[in-house]
């Protein structure tokens, strides 16, 4: 394993590289939404991306446009209790399919999981998985993850009524190490009803990785303050790719929690983001 120091910027990234890097990437984002948070988690990301050129997609998830108080104020909501893993994954696969080139993925949480499944299919020309969820085969190594998730299966409720994460919940696990006030502006301003088939989903073959086949660059990001995926689980999804003689590289950022959509972090996580892109130039 090789350390390289980026003296600019003050970082160091760990990083593995077998394979020749793209050329010449896109400049054509696609962000893919995790849990518990409306697509509008990512706006300061893609107007900062889009004001560097990028262009940005961050689409809703199905049956997810509309605001997170409406969408709280819908639940229990049997659509989006209907969302499953396969069914996402082939939601964002056949969005980059229809995009004129390849794009560049970056997802959160679930997202980062189906991050990591298209770009195995070779749907994207570089992947950036924050704060990853686990795959089934690294799953079951992590007790304080399925701890974390045992509310959300919801085994002794119907699976066609979403589950909405509580205050304290969100407190505990998602906005951590913020201020009290803090904490429950964000929970008003992202918190949405969740399904709870795409928890399911994770004790299921649909969840899993292929660690050793190729892939695109892919850039697993974690968080140390992060109570719900825990850094040891990105780093550990990490080490699994060692057999994929391809490019894969992994950052654990200071002081991140789940929630990583508001400055400093968001600033932070999108420079070091813009710099390992150039780096595959």
């Amino acid at each position: 394993m090789i350390i390289i120091c980026y003296i600019g910027i003050g970082l160091a990234l760990a990083y593995r590289q077998t394979i020749p890097m793209p050329n010449n990437l896109p400049k054509l984002v696609v962000f893919i939404t995790g849990t518990f948070v409306g697509s509008n988690c990512w706006d300061a990301l893609k107007f900062d991306f889009e004001s560097r050129g990028y262009t940005c997609l961050a689409p809703a998830w199905p049956h997810k446009n509309d605001s997170p108080e409406e969408l709280r104020n819908r639940h229990p909501d049997s659509a989006i209790a209907s969302n499953c893993l396969d069914g996402l994954t082939e939601y964002f696969a056949d969005i980059a399919n229809a995009l004129p080139e390849k794009p560049i993925l970056i997802g959160h949480s679930l997202g980062g999981l189906i991050v990591q499944l298209l770009l195995q299919r070779g749907l994207g020309t570089a992947g950036i998985a924050i704060h990853s969820f686990p795959s089934v085969d690294i799953l079951s190594f992590h007790f304080s993850f399925l701890k974390t998730i045992w509310p959300t299966l919801g085994f002794l409720s119907s699976s066609r009524k979403t589950y909405m994460i509580s205050f304290k919940k969100w407190n505990r696990d998602i906005a951590n190490g913020m201020d009290g006030e803090e904490r429950k502006q964000l929970f008003y301003k992202y918190a949405i009803p969740e399904s709870k088939n795409v928890f399911r989903d994770l004790f299921k073959s649909k969840a899993k990785i292929d660690f050793k086949k190729p892939h695109e660059p892919l850039l697993l990001i974690s968080g140390d303050r992060d109570r719900f995926v825990s850094a040891s689980i990105n780093f550990n999804n990490y080490k699994k790719y060692k057999m994929s003689h391809s490019r894969t590289d992994y950052w654990e950022f200071k002081n991140h929690n789940y929630l990583v959509f508001e400055y400093p972090a968001w600033k932070e996580m999108a420079d070091f983001i813009r710099h390992w892109l150039l780096g595959l130039q």
